[in-house]
């Protein structure tokens, strides 16, 4: 079952970790609830996926490789990105 937002299209996430085992553990969770999510593993790596698609949710790590969690949310609220944002701390 795929969990939908208005107009019954799937809730999109992105997931942003850098550690692998958490990253794959997260997905398969979400995944199973039924989301729509697509993973990156760095900075830079969200940056380009977060201003190409426009995610319901976005679930952040803060230290991230190339790019801080952090400096990635002050540049997308900057540039109007309105995502919900869950920070990993």
């Amino acid at each position: 079952m795929r969990v939908t937002g208005r107009g019954g299209v799937p809730v999109r996430v992105l997931l942003v970790e850098d550690q692998a085992p958490i990253r794959k553990a997260l997905r398969q969770g979400l995944e199973e609830e039924g989301f729509a999510v697509d993973t990156a593993v760095d900075g830079e790596e969200a940056d380009v996926k977060a201003r190409a698609t426009q995610y319901d949710v976005i679930i952040l790590d803060i230290m991230l490789p190339k790019v801080d969690g952090l400096t990635l949310l002050k540049r997308w609220r900057s540039a109007g990105m309105t995502a919900h944002v869950l920070m990993l701390t």
